[in-house]
Protein backbone atom coordinates (compact mmCIF):
# COMPACT_ATOMS: atom_id res chain seq x y z
CA UNK A 1 0.00 0.00 0.00
CA UNK A 2 2.75 2.46 0.61
CA UNK A 3 4.28 1.85 -2.85
CA UNK A 4 1.07 2.75 -4.38
CA UNK A 5 0.94 6.07 -2.19
CA UNK A 6 3.56 7.02 -3.33
CA UNK A 7 3.20 6.18 -6.90
CA UNK A 8 -0.32 8.04 -6.91
CA UNK A 9 1.53 11.59 -5.20
CA UNK A 10 3.98 11.44 -7.83
CA UNK A 11 1.41 10.74 -10.92
CA UNK A 12 -0.32 14.02 -9.36
CA UNK A 13 2.60 16.30 -9.13
CA UNK A 14 2.88 15.39 -13.34
CA UNK A 15 -0.70 15.82 -14.26
CA UNK A 16 -2.49 19.15 -14.52
CA UNK A 17 -5.30 19.87 -12.51
CA UNK A 18 -8.77 19.97 -14.13
CA UNK A 19 -8.93 23.57 -16.80
CA UNK A 20 -5.29 24.21 -15.97
CA UNK A 21 -3.65 22.10 -18.96
CA UNK A 22 -0.87 23.20 -20.65
CA UNK A 23 -1.63 24.45 -24.32
CA UNK A 24 0.38 23.86 -27.35
CA UNK A 25 2.64 26.96 -28.15
CA UNK A 26 0.41 29.29 -30.61
CA UNK A 27 0.96 29.43 -34.37
CA UNK A 28 2.36 32.60 -35.71
CA UNK A 29 -0.03 35.87 -35.43
CA UNK A 30 0.28 39.16 -36.51
CA UNK A 31 -2.44 42.25 -35.35
CA UNK A 32 -2.03 45.81 -36.77
CA UNK A 33 -1.76 48.06 -33.69
CA UNK A 34 -1.24 51.45 -35.26
CA UNK A 35 0.83 53.73 -37.44
CA UNK A 36 3.05 56.85 -35.99
CA UNK A 37 4.41 59.55 -38.40
CA UNK A 38 7.83 60.54 -37.75
CA UNK A 39 8.25 63.08 -40.26
CA UNK A 40 6.15 64.40 -43.34
CA UNK A 41 8.44 65.25 -45.42
CA UNK A 42 11.79 62.74 -45.14
CA UNK A 43 14.70 62.98 -47.34
CA UNK A 44 13.78 60.60 -50.35
CA UNK A 45 16.35 60.05 -53.54
CA UNK A 46 17.22 56.54 -54.74
CA UNK A 47 20.55 54.94 -54.70
CA UNK A 48 21.74 51.30 -55.18
CA UNK A 49 18.15 50.94 -55.58
CA UNK A 50 17.82 52.24 -51.84
CA UNK A 51 17.00 54.87 -49.10
CA UNK A 52 19.22 56.41 -47.00
CA UNK A 53 16.67 56.42 -44.13
CA UNK A 54 15.17 52.54 -44.92
CA UNK A 55 18.45 50.00 -45.86
CA UNK A 56 17.67 47.09 -44.64
CA UNK A 57 21.49 46.70 -43.27
CA UNK A 58 20.56 49.60 -40.84
CA UNK A 59 20.95 47.77 -38.12
CA UNK A 60 19.01 49.88 -35.06
CA UNK A 61 17.80 52.57 -37.00
CA UNK A 62 14.85 51.97 -34.71
CA UNK A 63 15.53 50.30 -30.87
CA UNK A 64 13.70 49.90 -28.01
CA UNK A 65 14.64 50.51 -24.48
CA UNK A 66 13.17 50.57 -21.10
CA UNK A 67 10.13 51.23 -22.12
CA UNK A 68 10.69 54.28 -25.10
CA UNK A 69 11.57 53.64 -28.59
CA UNK A 70 14.28 55.87 -30.27
CA UNK A 71 14.82 56.62 -34.55
CA UNK A 72 16.81 58.19 -36.40
CA UNK A 73 16.77 59.87 -40.32
CA UNK A 74 17.44 62.35 -42.32
CA UNK A 75 14.54 65.14 -43.29
CA UNK A 76 14.31 67.46 -46.45
CA UNK A 77 16.90 69.83 -45.42
CA UNK A 78 19.44 66.71 -44.95
CA UNK A 79 19.40 67.42 -41.28
CA UNK A 80 20.47 64.18 -39.06
CA UNK A 81 17.43 63.74 -36.44
CA UNK A 82 17.22 62.07 -33.63
CA UNK A 83 13.37 61.08 -31.71
CA UNK A 84 12.22 59.03 -29.56
CA UNK A 85 8.35 58.69 -27.49
CA UNK A 86 6.91 56.03 -25.05
CA UNK A 87 5.78 52.69 -26.54
CA UNK A 88 2.38 54.06 -25.56
CA UNK A 89 2.68 57.58 -27.28
CA UNK A 90 1.70 58.13 -30.44
CA UNK A 91 3.75 61.26 -30.93
CA UNK A 92 7.70 61.96 -30.87
CA UNK A 93 9.61 64.41 -29.72
CA UNK A 94 12.77 65.33 -31.99
CA UNK A 95 16.14 66.14 -31.84
CA UNK A 96 17.71 67.61 -34.60
CA UNK A 97 21.52 67.06 -34.67
CA UNK A 98 24.60 69.72 -35.96
CA UNK A 99 24.89 67.49 -38.96
CA UNK A 100 23.58 67.33 -42.55
CA UNK A 101 24.02 64.77 -44.99
CA UNK A 102 27.13 64.86 -47.19
CA UNK A 103 25.88 63.32 -50.50
CA UNK A 104 22.90 61.45 -51.53
CA UNK A 105 24.15 57.70 -51.30
CA UNK A 106 22.13 55.08 -49.40
CA UNK A 107 25.00 53.66 -48.12
CA UNK A 108 25.06 56.53 -45.37
CA UNK A 109 22.82 55.59 -42.95
CA UNK A 110 22.60 56.45 -39.33
CA UNK A 111 22.46 53.36 -36.34
CA UNK A 112 22.25 53.69 -33.18
CA UNK A 113 23.39 51.63 -30.26
CA UNK A 114 22.80 52.01 -26.30
CA UNK A 115 25.49 51.23 -23.18
CA UNK A 116 23.85 50.02 -20.72
CA UNK A 117 27.04 50.74 -18.45
CA UNK A 118 26.54 53.96 -18.51
CA UNK A 119 23.12 54.53 -19.99
CA UNK A 120 24.28 56.46 -23.18
CA UNK A 121 23.18 56.41 -26.73
CA UNK A 122 25.51 56.43 -29.70
CA UNK A 123 24.79 57.37 -33.18
CA UNK A 124 27.64 57.01 -36.22
CA UNK A 125 26.25 58.02 -39.19
CA UNK A 126 26.93 59.07 -42.93
CA UNK A 127 29.76 56.95 -44.62
CA UNK A 128 30.73 54.91 -47.28
CA UNK A 129 34.37 53.81 -47.60
CA UNK A 130 35.11 57.11 -46.00
CA UNK A 131 34.81 59.34 -42.92
CA UNK A 132 32.00 58.70 -40.61
CA UNK A 133 30.44 61.02 -38.11
CA UNK A 134 29.36 59.96 -34.04
CA UNK A 135 27.68 61.33 -31.80
CA UNK A 136 26.48 60.13 -28.27
CA UNK A 137 24.47 61.23 -25.31
CA UNK A 138 25.28 62.32 -21.76
CA UNK A 139 25.14 59.37 -19.24
CA UNK A 140 21.84 58.48 -17.64
CA UNK A 141 19.56 59.85 -20.44
CA UNK A 142 18.36 55.94 -21.52
CA UNK A 143 18.08 55.01 -17.79
CA UNK A 144 15.41 57.63 -17.20
CA UNK A 145 14.05 58.53 -20.46
CA UNK A 146 10.50 60.07 -18.08
CA UNK A 147 12.11 62.36 -16.29
CA UNK A 148 15.00 63.62 -18.88
CA UNK A 149 14.91 65.89 -21.27
CA UNK A 150 15.20 65.02 -24.96
CA UNK A 151 16.65 68.19 -26.18
CA UNK A 152 19.85 69.35 -27.57
CA UNK A 153 21.36 69.78 -24.91
CA UNK A 154 21.58 65.96 -24.03
CA UNK A 155 24.02 65.12 -26.67
CA UNK A 156 27.78 66.36 -27.18
CA UNK A 157 29.39 67.50 -30.39
CA UNK A 158 29.19 65.34 -33.91
CA UNK A 159 32.76 64.50 -34.06
CA UNK A 160 34.87 62.72 -36.97
CA UNK A 161 35.89 59.87 -34.65
CA UNK A 162 34.95 57.81 -31.52
CA UNK A 163 36.11 60.29 -28.75
CA UNK A 164 39.56 60.47 -30.53
CA UNK A 165 39.89 56.71 -31.62
CA UNK A 166 40.34 56.84 -35.18
CA UNK A 167 39.26 53.98 -36.96
CA UNK A 168 39.38 53.78 -40.87
CA UNK A 169 39.58 56.24 -43.50
CA UNK A 170 37.43 53.52 -45.48
CA UNK A 171 34.10 53.20 -43.10
CA UNK A 172 31.34 51.31 -44.49
CA UNK A 173 28.15 49.51 -42.39
CA UNK A 174 27.83 50.36 -38.48
CA UNK A 175 25.97 47.89 -36.30
CA UNK A 176 26.05 48.77 -32.70
CA UNK A 177 25.93 45.23 -30.78
CA UNK A 178 25.11 45.23 -26.51
CA UNK A 179 27.41 42.38 -25.39
CA UNK A 180 25.83 40.34 -22.05
CA UNK A 181 27.58 42.20 -19.78
CA UNK A 182 26.26 45.54 -21.07
CA UNK A 183 29.50 46.93 -23.22
CA UNK A 184 28.88 48.51 -26.14
CA UNK A 185 30.38 46.74 -29.81
CA UNK A 186 30.49 48.60 -32.92
CA UNK A 187 30.86 46.21 -36.46
CA UNK A 188 32.12 47.81 -39.71
CA UNK A 189 33.57 47.39 -42.51
CA UNK A 190 37.08 48.62 -43.00
CA UNK A 191 37.76 48.81 -47.05
CA UNK A 192 35.87 49.03 -50.02
CA UNK A 193 33.23 46.71 -51.97
CA UNK A 194 35.24 43.80 -53.39
CA UNK A 195 37.82 44.13 -50.83
CA UNK A 196 36.75 44.95 -47.58
CA UNK A 197 37.30 43.66 -43.70
CA UNK A 198 35.19 43.25 -40.86
CA UNK A 199 36.37 44.80 -37.55
CA UNK A 200 35.19 45.16 -34.08
CA UNK A 201 35.42 48.36 -31.64
CA UNK A 202 34.25 47.87 -27.93
CA UNK A 203 33.06 50.47 -25.64
CA UNK A 204 33.42 49.54 -21.70
CA UNK A 205 31.42 52.79 -20.67
CA UNK A 206 34.42 54.93 -20.94
CA UNK A 207 36.36 54.84 -22.99
CA UNK A 208 36.19 52.92 -27.14
CA UNK A 209 39.18 50.52 -27.87
CA UNK A 210 39.43 49.00 -31.64
CA UNK A 211 40.04 45.27 -31.19
CA UNK A 212 40.83 44.72 -34.80
CA UNK A 213 39.96 43.05 -37.75
CA UNK A 214 38.82 39.96 -37.89
CA UNK A 215 38.05 38.59 -41.26
CA UNK A 216 40.79 39.00 -44.36
CA UNK A 217 39.95 40.02 -48.40
CA UNK A 218 42.93 37.52 -49.62
CA UNK A 219 42.90 34.11 -51.28
CA UNK A 220 41.55 33.14 -54.37
CA UNK A 221 38.06 31.89 -54.78
CA UNK A 222 37.26 30.23 -58.62
CA UNK A 223 34.31 29.47 -60.40
CA UNK A 224 33.25 27.08 -63.35
CA UNK A 225 33.75 30.76 -64.77
CA UNK A 226 36.69 32.22 -63.67
CA UNK A 227 38.72 33.56 -60.17
CA UNK A 228 39.16 36.15 -58.28
CA UNK A 229 41.78 36.79 -55.56
CA UNK A 230 39.81 39.78 -53.75
CA UNK A 231 36.64 39.94 -51.93
CA UNK A 232 35.01 41.45 -48.80
CA UNK A 233 32.43 39.41 -46.34
CA UNK A 234 29.22 40.84 -46.50
CA UNK A 235 27.43 40.45 -42.60
CA UNK A 236 23.38 39.20 -42.62
CA UNK A 237 24.05 40.28 -38.76
CA UNK A 238 26.02 40.42 -35.70
CA UNK A 239 23.48 38.93 -32.49
CA UNK A 240 24.44 37.36 -29.09
CA UNK A 241 22.04 34.24 -28.21
CA UNK A 242 20.61 33.81 -24.97
CA UNK A 243 24.23 31.51 -24.35
CA UNK A 244 26.84 34.50 -25.19
CA UNK A 245 27.64 33.42 -28.20
CA UNK A 246 28.18 35.92 -30.83
CA UNK A 247 26.69 34.89 -34.04
CA UNK A 248 27.72 36.05 -37.94
CA UNK A 249 25.94 34.66 -40.84
CA UNK A 250 27.23 36.00 -44.00
CA UNK A 251 28.06 35.99 -48.07
CA UNK A 252 31.49 36.80 -49.96
CA UNK A 253 31.45 39.32 -52.37
CA UNK A 254 34.19 39.04 -55.05
CA UNK A 255 36.39 42.10 -56.67
CA UNK A 256 36.33 40.15 -60.46
CA UNK A 257 33.64 40.02 -62.40
CA UNK A 258 34.86 36.99 -64.16
CA UNK A 259 33.33 34.27 -61.46
CA UNK A 260 29.73 35.52 -63.07
CA UNK A 261 28.40 33.88 -65.97
CA UNK A 262 27.79 37.17 -67.57
CA UNK A 263 27.83 41.36 -66.55
CA UNK A 264 24.69 42.77 -64.96
CA UNK A 265 24.53 39.87 -61.45
CA UNK A 266 26.37 40.01 -58.37
CA UNK A 267 29.64 37.90 -57.64
CA UNK A 268 27.87 37.43 -54.30
CA UNK A 269 28.30 33.51 -53.71
CA UNK A 270 27.60 31.21 -50.84
CA UNK A 271 26.14 31.81 -47.05
CA UNK A 272 28.58 31.11 -44.50
CA UNK A 273 28.60 30.79 -40.91
CA UNK A 274 31.06 32.01 -37.73
CA UNK A 275 31.10 32.32 -34.31
CA UNK A 276 32.41 33.46 -31.08
CA UNK A 277 32.83 32.09 -27.87
CA UNK A 278 34.66 34.88 -25.75
CA UNK A 279 33.06 38.23 -27.14
CA UNK A 280 34.31 38.55 -30.61
CA UNK A 281 37.62 38.22 -30.16
CA UNK A 282 38.30 34.46 -31.75
CA UNK A 283 35.88 33.03 -34.38
CA UNK A 284 34.75 29.51 -34.83
CA UNK A 285 33.12 27.78 -37.81
CA UNK A 286 30.40 25.91 -37.85
CA UNK A 287 32.48 22.82 -36.44
CA UNK A 288 33.95 24.33 -33.75
CA UNK A 289 37.24 25.11 -34.99
CA UNK A 290 38.84 28.18 -34.26
CA UNK A 291 39.78 30.25 -37.71
CA UNK A 292 39.97 33.69 -37.33
CA UNK A 293 41.41 36.11 -34.22
CA UNK A 294 40.37 39.21 -33.98
CA UNK A 295 43.04 41.65 -34.29
CA UNK A 296 45.35 38.96 -35.09
CA UNK A 297 47.38 37.60 -38.18
CA UNK A 298 44.84 35.04 -38.53
CA UNK A 299 41.89 36.29 -40.32
CA UNK A 300 38.69 34.72 -41.94
CA UNK A 301 39.49 33.68 -45.44
CA UNK A 302 37.39 32.26 -48.03
CA UNK A 303 39.73 29.58 -48.14
CA UNK A 304 38.77 28.71 -44.38
CA UNK A 305 37.58 25.05 -44.51
CA UNK A 306 34.05 24.53 -42.70
CA UNK A 307 32.37 27.97 -43.69
CA UNK A 308 29.88 27.39 -46.00
CA UNK A 309 26.21 26.30 -44.72
CA UNK A 310 24.50 26.45 -48.12
CA UNK A 311 26.41 26.42 -51.43
CA UNK A 312 25.65 28.89 -54.03
CA UNK A 313 27.60 29.76 -57.05
CA UNK A 314 27.43 33.97 -58.17
CA UNK A 315 25.11 33.11 -61.14
CA UNK A 316 21.74 33.60 -59.08
CA UNK A 317 22.44 36.86 -57.97
CA UNK A 318 22.44 35.83 -54.14
CA UNK A 319 21.48 39.31 -51.89
CA UNK A 320 24.00 40.64 -49.32
CA UNK A 321 23.26 41.82 -45.68
CA UNK A 322 19.54 40.31 -45.69
CA UNK A 323 19.04 39.48 -42.20
CA UNK A 324 19.85 37.09 -39.20
CA UNK A 325 18.31 36.14 -35.70
CA UNK A 326 19.00 33.47 -32.87
CA UNK A 327 16.15 31.41 -31.49
CA UNK A 328 15.66 30.53 -27.52
CA UNK A 329 17.46 27.75 -27.57
CA UNK A 330 20.54 29.60 -29.12
CA UNK A 331 20.36 27.92 -32.48
CA UNK A 332 20.76 30.56 -35.61
CA UNK A 333 18.33 31.59 -38.35
CA UNK A 334 18.94 34.27 -41.24
CA UNK A 335 16.93 34.90 -44.35
CA UNK A 336 18.99 34.72 -47.57
CA UNK A 337 17.43 35.53 -51.42
CA UNK A 338 18.08 34.70 -54.67
CA UNK A 339 16.95 33.93 -57.79
CA UNK A 340 16.29 29.89 -57.86
CA UNK A 341 17.76 27.67 -60.34
CA UNK A 342 14.42 26.90 -62.01
CA UNK A 343 14.40 29.71 -63.08
CA UNK A 344 17.33 29.77 -65.07
CA UNK A 345 21.32 29.21 -64.08
CA UNK A 346 22.13 32.67 -65.34
CA UNK A 347 21.38 36.20 -63.84
CA UNK A 348 22.41 38.86 -66.36
CA UNK A 349 20.19 41.85 -64.90
CA UNK A 350 20.25 41.44 -60.78
CA UNK A 351 17.54 44.29 -60.33
CA UNK A 352 15.13 42.54 -63.13
CA UNK A 353 16.04 39.26 -62.66
CA UNK A 354 15.22 39.38 -58.94
CA UNK A 355 12.12 41.68 -59.62
CA UNK A 356 10.63 38.70 -61.66
CA UNK A 357 11.66 35.32 -60.19
CA UNK A 358 13.56 36.10 -56.64
CA UNK A 359 12.64 34.48 -53.54
CA UNK A 360 13.44 34.47 -50.18
CA UNK A 361 14.67 31.07 -48.16
CA UNK A 362 14.79 30.97 -44.36
CA UNK A 363 17.87 29.19 -43.54
CA UNK A 364 18.20 27.83 -40.19
CA UNK A 365 20.33 25.22 -37.77
CA UNK A 366 18.18 22.45 -36.53
CA UNK A 367 17.93 20.73 -33.09
CA UNK A 368 20.62 17.95 -34.45
CA UNK A 369 23.40 20.62 -35.88
CA UNK A 370 22.27 20.55 -39.32
CA UNK A 371 21.40 23.64 -41.82
CA UNK A 372 17.62 23.27 -43.00
CA UNK A 373 16.59 25.83 -45.92
CA UNK A 374 12.88 26.38 -47.07
CA UNK A 375 11.16 28.69 -49.20
CA UNK A 376 8.99 31.35 -48.38
CA UNK A 377 6.58 30.99 -51.25
CA UNK A 378 5.79 34.73 -51.66
CA UNK A 379 7.63 36.14 -54.91
CA UNK A 380 9.83 39.17 -53.93
CA UNK A 381 8.26 41.64 -56.86
CA UNK A 382 11.60 43.62 -55.57
CA UNK A 383 15.33 43.51 -55.75
CA UNK A 384 15.65 43.91 -52.44
CA UNK A 385 15.89 42.57 -48.84
CA UNK A 386 13.78 40.74 -46.57
CA UNK A 387 13.95 41.00 -42.42
CA UNK A 388 13.55 38.12 -40.17
CA UNK A 389 12.02 38.31 -36.59
CA UNK A 390 11.44 35.88 -33.83
CA UNK A 391 8.93 35.88 -31.43
CA UNK A 392 8.65 34.57 -28.01
CA UNK A 393 7.44 30.90 -28.97
CA UNK A 394 9.90 31.24 -32.01
CA UNK A 395 8.06 31.39 -35.06
CA UNK A 396 9.59 33.23 -37.89
CA UNK A 397 8.22 36.43 -38.98
CA UNK A 398 9.67 37.31 -42.72
CA UNK A 399 9.10 41.35 -43.23
CA UNK A 400 9.75 41.29 -46.66
CA UNK A 401 9.92 44.45 -49.17
CA UNK A 402 6.97 46.58 -49.28
CA UNK A 403 6.54 45.52 -45.48
CA UNK A 404 4.37 42.37 -46.31
CA UNK A 405 4.85 39.84 -43.56
CA UNK A 406 4.73 35.90 -44.07
CA UNK A 407 5.68 33.98 -41.54
CA UNK A 408 5.34 30.29 -40.08
CA UNK A 409 5.45 28.51 -36.83
CA UNK A 410 7.98 26.39 -35.04
CA UNK A 411 5.44 23.47 -34.61
CA UNK A 412 5.37 23.00 -37.70
CA UNK A 413 9.56 22.73 -38.48
CA UNK A 414 8.49 26.28 -40.23
CA UNK A 415 7.62 24.57 -43.46
CA UNK A 416 3.87 26.24 -43.52
CA UNK A 417 4.90 29.71 -44.30
CA UNK A 418 1.79 32.38 -45.72
CA UNK A 419 1.30 35.54 -45.78
CA UNK A 420 -0.43 37.18 -43.22
CA UNK A 421 0.09 41.17 -43.63
CA UNK A 422 -0.29 42.09 -47.58
CA UNK A 423 0.64 46.03 -46.92
CA UNK A 424 -1.52 47.21 -49.19
CA UNK A 425 -2.33 50.58 -47.64
CA UNK A 426 1.25 51.27 -46.75
CA UNK A 427 2.87 52.74 -49.67
CA UNK A 428 6.17 51.40 -48.45
CA UNK A 429 9.34 52.24 -51.21
CA UNK A 430 10.89 48.86 -50.21
CA UNK A 431 12.84 47.75 -47.35
CA UNK A 432 12.05 48.42 -43.91
CA UNK A 433 13.84 48.73 -40.84
CA UNK A 434 13.48 46.96 -38.52
CA UNK A 435 13.19 46.74 -34.36
CA UNK A 436 15.31 44.04 -33.66
CA UNK A 437 14.99 45.26 -29.88
CA UNK A 438 11.27 45.61 -29.16
CA UNK A 439 9.62 42.00 -29.70
CA UNK A 440 11.47 40.67 -26.82
CA UNK A 441 10.49 43.16 -24.99
CA UNK A 442 6.59 43.67 -24.98
CA UNK A 443 5.91 41.24 -28.37
CA UNK A 444 5.45 43.97 -30.88
CA UNK A 445 6.73 43.78 -34.10
CA UNK A 446 7.93 47.29 -35.32
CA UNK A 447 9.19 48.84 -38.25
CA UNK A 448 10.06 51.90 -40.05
CA UNK A 449 8.99 53.20 -43.92
CA UNK A 450 8.75 55.35 -46.09
CA UNK A 451 6.55 56.60 -48.64
CA UNK A 452 7.16 55.87 -52.15
CA UNK A 453 7.63 59.37 -54.04
CA UNK A 454 9.70 60.71 -57.22
CA UNK A 455 12.99 62.22 -58.06
CA UNK A 456 13.73 63.56 -54.37
CA UNK A 457 10.59 64.54 -53.85
CA UNK A 458 10.40 64.12 -49.79
CA UNK A 459 7.79 61.77 -48.76
CA UNK A 460 6.27 60.94 -45.42
CA UNK A 461 8.15 58.55 -42.92
CA UNK A 462 6.42 56.26 -40.40
CA UNK A 463 6.55 53.65 -38.30
CA UNK A 464 4.10 50.78 -38.34
CA UNK A 465 3.30 48.86 -35.35
CA UNK A 466 1.77 45.38 -35.17
CA UNK A 467 0.85 42.68 -31.44
CA UNK A 468 2.62 38.66 -31.79
CA UNK A 469 1.07 36.14 -29.75
CA UNK A 470 1.19 37.16 -26.06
Amino acid sequence: MRRRTLLMTALAGVVAAPGTARAADPGPSVTPAGTTRLDARALFFVSYDGLVNNNAFQKNGLLTYKGYQYAAWYTADRSAVLARRALTATTWSTVTLAHKLKSDDSHNVISLGVSRTDGRLHAVMDAHSDGFFYVKSAAGLMDGPASTAWTAAAFGAVQTSLDGLVLTSQFTYPQFVATPEGRLQLSYRAGVSGNGRNALAEYGGSAWTALGEWSGSTGTYTSEHGSSTARNMYLHGIDYGPDGRLHALFTWREQSASVMCAGGGITNHDTGYVYSTDRGRTWRNDAGTVVGTTGGANQVLVTDAGLVVDALNPDHSLMNQESQATDSAGRPHAIISYVPGRFGQCTTDYVADRTANGRAFHLRKNASGSWTKTEIPVPLGSSQRTKLVLDRYDNAYAVLPFGRIAAASKSSGYTDWSLLYDAAGLNAFGEVVIDETRVAQDGTLSFLYQERSTGTTPSPLHVADFRLPA
